[in-house]
């Protein structure tokens, strides 16, 4: 992606329906220097992004973009990268850097020779290591390192790092504090009130035995502490812990769980670190911490997996699982952990996993894209954020004979967060991050709103002032339902969606519902609004397909088909007040060409067989949940 951009792959068409102000979240009252919507408007942004202080991203790629370059790209301006200008197709609304803490900022020193490290005999060791897989503008070979693999130390390092073990020695390790005072004074320097949100932020990066526990901490304010590491303990206990004695020092921060897909059914198990059956302070403590979960990024889409949910024919979307389990993959995905969540809230009295959803890129170039059009293929087959890669590189990747290779092809372009705000300030979005007023898209800025409640009215959407009365009379994504009135049969559900004027149009919105009955859990997908005259089949209850206009040998599709509004009020037609329940929404678009179906197409070679040459671009909400009479609502 050059300064003129990829060449479009797609068609987009502009939108043709006449939406309210309201619904777009565009009528906001004006402060002076602040707009300002008491109806919440939505904005896009990362929450997880590395650059060249992040051990792994300077290691493998030869990482150089700092903390000033990744915000200025988010916010759309020009940045130079290994040698060229680039630009973000369009500018995030906001961007959280969470490079690693365990040693930020140390090996990076090694580009500069008169530091410390390239002195020492570890500096130097890395170096020699390193050279063979090195190009002039820095950047790192990565088909080299991935057809004669890495020096051994340089694997031991890494895994040591991650493992809570350090190998850095002590009188190196004086980089880090530095660098973690840079990169808060990037986010500071960067922060724009009403234009631009940057949030001071670090990854935890736990990994037991090969296992990923990692979590992104998001500070709120403008100051933040030194980072709780994984070399200061591997347990999410004990940055719960952490985070609740840094609060009484006056930093609040949350902390938000990524690709549990790799994480061996640890990140949603029925037991603490220790292997002791959760608890009810266990319960609270995370719930409290952790009031969001990634439900997808570069490494794929944690949402649920195909045998968790073998009635939902849509449930293989950008799977990459942890090749370590067989079988079902439980506790490794999201849609799964509502279910135990639910489970436990009636077993010890609180909900560990009553989340909300958000989705990020997890890139390591610093640089973060989000359209299919941007991506080149998982983290350094080619130079993610910054130029084509060459034909050589994708024929390569497209042909997948190398098994690393293969997991790079099947890695899918960066996800986005939506919250829906006030206003584009820190104190705004941090507050929707907190009541789980959030969504997720696998890319696209595709906006949609999702209300509950037990008297909202059947012909809500037909009124101008929907979104007033859906809040005044319902909640929104990430709330709980009020009690049940006795004269209430079932919850109804408002759903709105609007699609992204440069992407797809949208095929169907469902309303996806998980539920407790007898401590065992179960879930259902409901189609509540499509476009066109499909009908369900009577024996099946599944919609048809919206069709597919994607042309194979040109790249590009055609938005004759689907629609650019879809919206309904729902009532669950099962409904038992009995059974708590938490239900979320899922927009989809119309199949559209995925990443690597335009990189073959664009180097005029044959399209990947082991990955689909379409799929459909999609949103999920954060929930709503329903608790039962004498369950507890909250927690």
């Amino acid at each position: 992606m050059t300064k003129t951009f990829i060449a479009e792959a797609t068609c987009a068409a502009a939108l043709g329906a006449v939406l309210s102000m309201q619904a777009w979240g565009e009528t906001p009252a004006q402060s002076a220097a602040v707009a300002v919507n008491p109806l919440r408007t939505a904005y896009f942004g990362d929450l997880h992004l590395h650059t060249t202080y992040s051990l792994d991203a300077w290691i493998f790629f030869g990482t150089r973009v700092v903390p000033d370059d990744a915000y200025r790209f988010a916010k759309g301006e020009t940045v130079q990268y290994l040698g060229q200008p680039v630009q973000r197709r369009q500018p995030l609304d906001f961007l959280a850097v969470t490079d690693h803490a365990e040693n930020i900022g140390v090996m990076n020193e090694l580009d500069d020779p008169n530091s410390a490290i390239s002195h020492s005999d570890l500096g130097k060791s890395f170096a020699q290591a390193l050279a063979p897989y090195t190009q002039p503008d820095g950047s790192r070979n990565r088909l080299s390192q991935l057809h004669t693999g890495l020096p051994e130390m340089v694997w031991k390092f890494l895994e040591a790092g991650f493992a809570g073990r350090s190998r850095i020695p002590e009188a190196l390790q004086g980089s880090s504090a530095p660098a973690w005072q840079r990169e808060i004074e990037a986010a500071n320097r960067n922060y724009q009130p009403g234009r631009f949100t940057t949030f001071i932020a670090y990854e935890w990066s736990s990994t037991p035995n090969g296992r990923n526990l990692h979590r992104n901490v998001i500070f709120r304010g403008d100051k933040a502490p030194s980072p709780f590491t994984a070399l200061d303990s591997q347990k999410p206990e004990d940055l719960w812990a952490w985070l609740e004695q840094i609060r009484k020092e006056g930093y609040e921060a949350l902390a938000i769980p990524h690709n549990p897909n790799f994480s061996s059914g640890l990140m949603y198990d029925w037991v603490d670190s220790e292997g002791r059956p959760i608890d009810e302070a266990y319960a609270e403590h995370r719930a409290l911490n952790e009031p969001l979960n990634e439900i997808g990024q570069v490494k794929g889409v944690s949402e649920t997996y195909p045998l968790l949910s073998p009635e939902d024919e849509l449930a293989n979307f950008e799977i990459l699982a942890d090749p370590r389990v067989k079988g079902s993959q439980a506790g490794s995905y999201l849609r799964d952990a509502l279910g135990r969540g639910l489970v436990l809230q009636r077993l010890v009295g609180a909900n560990p996993y009553k989340f909300g959803f958000v989705g990020a890129s997890d890139l390591h170039s610093g640089l973060s894209v989000s359209a299919q059009a941007d991506y080149g293929g998982s983290q350094g087959v080619v130079n993610l954020g910054g130029g084509q890669p060459t034909a050589q590189e994708v024929a390569t990747l497209v042909g997948a004979g190398n098994s690393d290779l293969q997991f790079d092809l099947k890695t899918s372009s960066g996800k986005l967060t939506g919250v829906w705000a006030e206003s584009n300030t820190r104190e705004s979005i941090y507050e929707a991050l907190r009541r789980r007023e959030t969504f997720a898209t696998s890319g696209t800025e595709l906006k949609f709103r999702f209300f509950g409640g037990w008297e909202l009215d059947t012909r809500l959407l037909h009124h101008k002032d929907w979104v007033a009365a859906a809040y005044a009379h319902g909640v929104p994504m990430g709330s709980d339902l009020p009690a049940k009135p006795a004269s209430a049969k079932a919850p109804r559900f408002a759903v709105w969606a609007v699609k992204d004027p440069n992407s797809g149009n949208l095929d169907r919105l469902q309303v996806i519902k998980v539920w407790e009955a007898g401590g065992q859990q179960h879930e259902n997908v409901f189609d509540v609004a499509w476009a066109g005259q499909r009908k369900s089949d009577p024996k099946t209850g599944k919609l048809p397909p919206v069709g597919d206009t994607v042309d194979l040998e040109a790249g590009t599709y055609t938005n004759t088909i689907g629609a650019a509004e879809l919206q309904a009020v729902w009532q669950d037609p099962h409904f038992d007040p009995r059974q708590s329940a938490a239900y979320y929404l899922r927009a989809l678009e119309i199949p559209t060409p995925r990443w690597s179906t335009l990189l073959a197409i664009h180097h005029h070679l044959p399209l990947p067989k082991d990955v689909p040459a379409t799929e459909q671009q999609r949103g999920w909400s954060s929930p709503i949940w329903y608790s039962s009479p004498g369950q507890p609502v909250g927690k």
